[in-house]
C-alpha cells in the first residue's frame, strides 16, 4: 500500500458543506474498480477527510500501490476544480509506503456528520 496525505485551507464556506459535496460527488464513488470520469482513479484503499479547524482539512488517502497513488494526481487536481466555491488550496502533501497497517471492522462504515 501507498500513503497520500495532503492539508487543505478553504477559503470560503463551511467544512460540512465541504464534506457533504466531497461525500456527494467524490467519495462515494471509491471502490468500484475503475477509473472513474469524476475524477476518482482506480485503486484506493481508503480515504479519509479529517477537520483539523481554523479551516483547514487533512486527507489520507490509502492506495493499492505507488503507481496508483501517482496516477490519481490529476484526479485531485479536477477534484480541487470542481469544489472551486470554497476556495480550496492545497497547502502541504506527503507520500510514501505504508509500512504498518491496522483497522478495526468499523472502518468499514462510512461516516458523514
Amino acid at each position: 500500500m501507498y500513503a497520500f496525505i495532503r492539508r487543505y485551507r478553504m477559503g470560503t464556506g463551511s467544512v460540512d458543506d465541504l464534506m457533504r459535496k466531497v461525500d456527494r460527488q467524490f467519495a462515494s464513488r471509491i471502490g468500484t474498480g475503475a477509473d472513474d470520469p469524476s475524477g476518482v482513479p482506480a485503486g484506493i484503499v481508503s480515504y479519509q477527510a479529517i477537520d483539523t479547524g481554523d479551516g483547514t482539512i487533512v486527507t489520507v488517502t490509502l492506495f493499492e500501490t505507488e503507481q496508483a497513488c501517482r496516477r490519481a494526481a490529476q484526479g485531485a487536481e479536477n477534484i480541487r476544480l470542481a469544489l472551486a466555491e470554497f476556495q480550496v488550496e492545497e497547502i502541504g502533501t506527503f507520500t510514501g509506503p505504508v509500512m504498518l497497517s491496522r483497522a478495526d471492522a468499523t472502518l468499514l462504515t462510512p461516516i458523514m456528520h
